[in-house]
């Protein structure tokens, strides 16, 4: 029994049926929500009470579940998973992004991502109508690093002197190379440096290309390095001393 909801005919209960039960202890209108949510969506550990949101204004009241009134709550927050009431997948991220640290919430979108549940910027997208509620900032600050892309002429601006500094000389930029078009290139180093826009995200499309064009790049004797966009902007230093290493390297091999 959970809250007044009793299970009949068999032993035990699964949290899913914990989950229900939880739910239709708490009435109309209620559904999984926070961490549980999280929790049910297969994106987050559900830690302490189960949390319910209810859309109705007396809600009742059951010891070990949390509750959180909103009768507001728009429809578009209002989702259902494995046959369970619960808060939306954006609305679950804009709620835990008000109750808990960025670890916790970039652990979450980072395990959303990898359940194709929903993309860091496609989630950037959708917290547009959430603007002003609890949670958006640092969601929408999270997803700002996740998602941040220099244009052409910006990544060039910057990462050429950061290439200078370690030692390269001038690069070729967009040059086709093993039938792949590459940001810069070094042919008397057989070197090639490309740059992802998006941290962490990459499609299984897309990812099977990169693999190509490493596979492609390895198998004609080049050194093929990858930096985020966010890493030439914010962590230069790491990027200089990486291409220096590389550098020193290469132009040991091509002296002996």
């Amino acid at each position: 029994m959970t809250g007044g909801v009793y299970a009949v005919g068999r032993p035990d209960l699964t949290q899913h049926g914990r989950w229900m039960a939880a739910v239709l202890a708490v009435g109309p209108e209620a559904m999984l929500s926070h961490r549980s949510a999280a929790a049910l969506w297969g994106i987050a550990v559900e830690g302490g009470k189960t949390e319910i949101t209810v859309r109705t204004a007396s809600p009742h009241r059951r010891p070990g579940i949390c509750v959180y009134r909103r009768p507001t709550l728009a429809d578009r927050d209002v989702s259902a998973r494995e046959g369970i009431p619960v808060t939306g997948l954006v609305r679950t991220f804009v709620d835990l992004a008000a109750i808990r640290g960025p670890r916790f919430v970039e652990r979450a979108v980072n395990e959303a991502d990898r359940l194709d549940l929903i993309d860091p910027p496609a989630l950037r997208v959708q917290l547009q109508a959430y603007r002003g509620e609890p949670g958006v900032r640092p969601l929408r600050g999270l997803l700002d690093q996740r998602t941040f892309r220099l244009t052409r002429s910006e990544l060039e601006r910057l990462f050429i002197p950061i290439a200078g500094e370690a030692g390269l000389p001038m690069p070729l930029t967009k040059q086709w190379v093993n039938g792949f078009e590459v940001d810069f290139h070094w042919p008397d180093l057989r070197l090639v440096v490309e740059t992802d826009g998006l941290r962490y995200h990459r499609t299984p499309a897309q990812q099977a290309r990169d693999r190509r064009r490493d596979q492609a790049h390895a198998a004609a004797g080049m050194t093929h390095l990858r930096f985020t966009h966010e890493q030439v902007r914010y962590e230069a230093d790491h990027v200089r001393s990486t291409l220096r290493a590389v550098a020193r390297r290469l132009e040991g091999e091509r002296a002996a």
